[in-house]
């Protein structure tokens, strides 16, 4: 049975080790600057035990480097490896070239990206699983990631900065989004609170949308219907917010939007021309052609 270890007992090792118990793999060995967090793990999985990074390189026929970025290729030329063992990072965005002291021996390497957020006890079930690797370790973490009720997502090599990036649109923006809603509704005294509760049903209303129809076609808003009148309020209202960026914010996605809209159908392309003149006019105010003529049929589809 292969022994596999870690080097890191951080969230993403809290979640992937018992996981990896659980699916009937052989965790042997936590490693973890602190040797406090290092047992406590080790303590949750039957045979396992806290030891140095070193033990787990020396015993463990496949080992996770759960480790933060910077850290990955310190710990790789830190440590002695053998011919024909197999080290894998967790890191979305650190290419698999940084586990070069490991390939030199003769050892394999690859890269294994859950992607999704980590907090404690996070469950890996039913999320997507990157992995980098070729030869015999690619089909071992395939069928890891089989084994994990999870879905399969290749990459090649030198594309990690670009996937993890485009990822963080789905985590981290998403936290700019609603701050940005935040600061909006803050103008009139709404806390963020009220925010949530008003606008969290309806994203998750139009992720499910997303899910079972697609991105493109799927889309909601004054931009998808052509609502060219509603667009120019938009744009007057936030002129007028103190924070600058406000309107330069709304501009730029409401960019995007019409780009989408466009390709569907949803809009010809005479809107879409119109709307991308306002939107890259500063000139879009009270005096801005108010009573606009709008091009075509209105739908009244929401």
């Amino acid at each position: 049975m292969t022994a596999i270890g870690f080097i890191g007992a951080g969230r993403v090792a809290r979640g992937l080790a018992p996981a990896l118990h659980e699916a009937g793999y052989h965790v042997t060995a936590i490693a973890n600057r602190s040797p406090v967090a290092a047992n406590d793990l080790a303590m949750e999985l039957p045979g396992c035990e806290a030891v140095a990074a070193q033990d787990v390189a020396d015993h463990c026929d496949l080992v996770f480097l759960t480790v933060p970025d910077d850290s990955i290729a310190l710990v790789a030329a830190g440590l002695r490896w053998r011919a024909g063992q197999a080290v894998v990072h967790c890191s979305g965005a650190t290419e698999v070239s940084v586990l070069a002291p490991v390939a030199e021996i003769g050892g394999m390497t690859g890269g294994f990206h859950p992607l999704q957020g980590f907090s404690d006890r996070t469950p890996l079930r039913g999320c997507t699983v990157t992995v980098e690797a070729s030869g015999p370790l690619a089909q071992t973490l395939d069928t890891m990631v089989d084994a994990l009720g999870c879905r399969l997502n290749r990459l090649p090599p030198g594309k990690r900065a670009l996937y993890h990036a485009s990822a963080g649109y789905g985590a981290g923006f998403v936290h700019v989004l609603l701050a940005e809603i935040a600061t909006i509704w803050g103008s009139w005294g709404a806390s963020e609170e009220d925010v949530l509760a008003a606008i969290l049903p309806m994203t998750r209303t139009t992720l499910d949308t997303i899910g079972r129809g697609g991105i493109a076609t799927t889309m909601p808003g004054p931009i998808s219907r052509g609502d060219i009148g509603s667009i120019r309020a938009h744009l007057t209202a936030l002129t007028a917010m103190p924070e600058a960026e406000a309107e330069a914010f709304y501009r730029a996605h409401s960019l995007r939007s019409t780009n989408i809209a466009e390709s569907t159908g949803r809009i010809d392309a005479a809107t879409a021309t119109e709307l991308r003149t306002m939107l890259t006019s500063p000139d879009t105010g009270e005096g801005a052609e108010q009573q606009h003529v709008r091009i075509g049929v209105p739908s009244t589809e929401r």
